[in-house]
């Protein structure tokens, strides 16, 4: 390797990694702001967040890969030229393509292991995600009493403290006791003080009440047409136990999420959609027989005929036929509109698994396309830095992103077939790039302002001269 070609690609590398990490960081916060709520109050370990994390932050991964070389391509080579670094190589003699031949060789293999990410890593990332997930939403809040504040975190029961200490100590408990169901708040227990503590196990709770009384109005005979009799109670201490194994986490058998389209390979994909297209295929074939043979014009004979003429002169017996046969065109319509539902959701699963086949090949030559707006953008601008590369970085970013989106709820809603639909985006930016390569490559003061404004004087000439060669004739 050549020392420009390492000088390049080492100047290539630092904005690459940062810029990667802050759009990565960037996702995963959103994800985070999206989740907050499912997460916050749980009494989470800090593992499992840290857990959830990490799968979330690598599912970003392959759409946080294209704008990192967007972004660092336009901040190398503006860069290069800013620094009057790219002007001396090209006085050499050194071709655009040959310069970015190094940093095209780097795009191309991040390419390869996006691809590679999306179709080995991201599947298990994805899967083990969305059942950690399910798990944490799923997950009860945990035992944390707040002074004045109901906690109604364990079943069947309502607990309010008025004070709470450091060591533990409460004050002024009060409790509902509502686990028989339809009975209401008919026990009340409520005690001067108390402290808890978890049990060895650590499954219940103890909560230790002191200098307490208790109210009771079930019917201690458990008879309908009994008298409801109020028991009340005190006591010098007493001893609750809570069960607390609602509040643990329960980790989901991942096996239930792994057919789900977002959790398989290409392979696997293709696979899945071929059963899904056959069951398909089968299952329209029992539905037209079915409607076959319930529309009775269509069946090789018609015995309800010679019995509708043999009606003709029986008014009553007509007038059954007749309602009979509107009940069999009703049935045969609310089987049709079924069967159109049944059709169309079977048709958008198909869908889904194209799209998510054609996504992972997609995002990885969208590499390559942002390598080639960013690199030749750069060589252009002249502008290194944060500033006005990340301007136009997240414009065609979003331009990518929009369309893309659009594109695919095109799909998954039947209005686009899977391809051309999850490639418009990058086809879209295609000429793009190409027409910016050829821009640099042939020294285009794409950006240059007073270019503009020659270009347009000659315009402005042109156009004052052609009216000189033809004056209007009007007196």
């Amino acid at each position: 390797m050549k020392r420009l070609h390492r000088m390049i690609i080492a100047a290539y590398l630092g904005p690459l990694a940062v810029t990667f990490g802050i759009v990565l960081f960037i996702l995963s916060m959103q994800f985070l702001w999206k989740y907050v709520d499912d997460l916050m109050g749980k009494g989470l370990p800090w593992h499992t967040i840290t857990e959830l994390l990490v799968y979330a932050t690598a599912s970003f991964v392959p759409l946080a890969l294209p704008l990192a070389v967007l972004l660092s391509s336009i901040m190398t080579m503006g860069g290069l030229g800013e620094n009057s670094e790219l002007v001396p190589m090209r006085s050499a003699g050194l071709h655009l393509f040959r310069i970015l031949r190094p940093l095209f060789v780097v795009v191309l293999l991040l390419s390869g292991l996006s691809f590679l990410f999306s179709n080995n890593v991201l599947p298990v990332a994805n899967l083990r995600f969305h059942s950690l997930l399910w798990d944490v939403t799923r997950k009860k809040p945990a035992m944390n009493l707040r002074p004045g504040v109901f906690y109604n975190g364990i079943d069947g029961l309502s607990i309010r403290v008025r004070d709470k200490a450091d060591d533990g100590t409460l004050g002024d408990v009060l409790i509902y006791d509502h686990r028989d169901p339809f009975q209401g708040n008919r026990t009340v227990v409520r005690a001067r003080s108390g402290t808890m503590q978890r049990s060895a196990d650590g499954g219940s709770l103890l909560l230790t009440l002191r200098d307490g009384h208790f109210y009771d109005a079930r019917d201690p005979s458990g008879g309908k047409g009994h008298t409801e009799a109020m028991v009340h109670g005190t006591f010098a201490t007493d001893v609750l136990r809570l069960d607390l194994s609602g509040l643990g986490l329960k980790r989901t058998d991942e096996d239930l999420f792994r057919d789900n389209y977002k959790m398989q390979t290409i392979g696997q994909l293709s696979r899945t959609e071929d059963s899904l297209a056959a069951a398909y295929a089968e299952r329209k074939v029992m539905q037209e027989g079915y409607l076959h043979n319930a529309f009775r014009p269509l069946r090789g004979h018609a015995p309800g005929a010679a019995t509708a003429r043999a009606a003709g002169g029986n008014a009553p017996q007509a007038a059954a036929l007749y309602d009979q046969a509107i009940d069999m065109a009703r049935a045969t319509m609310t089987f049709l509109e079924r069967t159109e539902e049944e059709r169309t959701a079977a048709r958008e699963q198909i869908a889904r698994h194209q799209v998510e086949w054609h996504r992972k090949p997609m995002l990885a030559v969208a590499c390559l396309i942002f390598f080639f707006i960013g690199a030749p953008l750069g060589a252009i601008i002249r502008k290194g830095g944060m500033g006005l590369p990340t301007v136009f970085a997240i414009v065609f970013f979003l331009i990518f992103h929009i369309v893309s989106f659009s594109t695919e709820k095109l799909v998954i809603s039947l209005k686009l077939p899977a391809w051309p639909g999850m490639w418009i985006s990058t086809l879209v930016l295609l000429p793009i790039g190409l027409w910016l390569t050829w821009k640099a490559a042939t020294d285009s003061p794409l950006l240059d302002r007073d270019a503009y404004y020659r270009g347009w004087d000659r315009l402005r000439s042109l156009l004052r001269g052609r009216r000189d060669a033809y004056p209007s004739t009007v007196p």
